[in-house]
């Protein structure tokens, strides 16, 4: 299971080509040589589509994000995707204070917020439990909402795998509720 939002954010910081390409690799890196993976299930948010106001002129603004990428890695064998949504939220400053004394629609930013990927993974995390349909799960996320939903599979039986990239900051919350951190290297 992975959550697209932290690992585009550390290939980012690594400086990765972030692509298709490359989420697969880093899928298959997380499986152990003893693991036979059932599927990879990649969650995250197609970007943002749709007509705003610019924040100070007022002028028509469009985000235009295509969501190929997306459709292409849930091709891919034993990948599935599951989105959440990505909501525009306003504009803030990009920097604060705000360092002209005329701001300017240049001096602002998009703020947005992915909605659902999280519930996602705890529903699919909790129905692999209930179906005893695995024996582990894989986990690459950074987020400690998915706290409770490693409570339940653990209590349901199941392993749970924290994977560690490089980069990644080590949330002590996430690996109390883990069996085991693997740490991976960049594919």
């Amino acid at each position: 299971m992975i959550d697209g939002g932290h690992l585009r954010a550390l290939a980012g910081l690594a400086n990765r080509k972030y692509d298709t390409e490359f989420i697969e690799k880093a899928a298959h890196a997380c499986v152990g040589a003893d693991e036979d993976p059932l599927r990879f299930l990649y969650y995250d948010c197609a970007g943002y589509v749709g007509k705003t106001k610019l924040p100070v002129s007022g002028a028509d603004h469009e985000f235009k994000a295509p969501d190929q990428w997306l459709r292409d890695l849930a091709a891919r064998d034993l990948f599935a995707v599951r989105r959440g949504v990505l909501k525009f939220r306003g504009w803030k400053p990009k920097n604060t204070p705000i360092s002209t004394a005329t701001p300017g629609d240049a001096d602002f930013q998009p703020d947005f917020e992915q909605k659902g990927v999280d519930m996602r993974i705890g529903l699919d995390m909790a129905t692999f439990s209930e179906r005893r349909s695995v024996d582990r799960i894989i986990l690459v996320t950074g987020d400690t909402d998915c706290v409770p939903a490693m409570k339940h599979v653990r209590k349901g039986g199941l392993q749970v795998v924290l994977v560690q990239l490089p980069k990644a900051r080590r949330i002590p919350e996430l690996a109390w509720h883990s069996d085991f951190v693997r740490k991976i290297a960049w594919p």
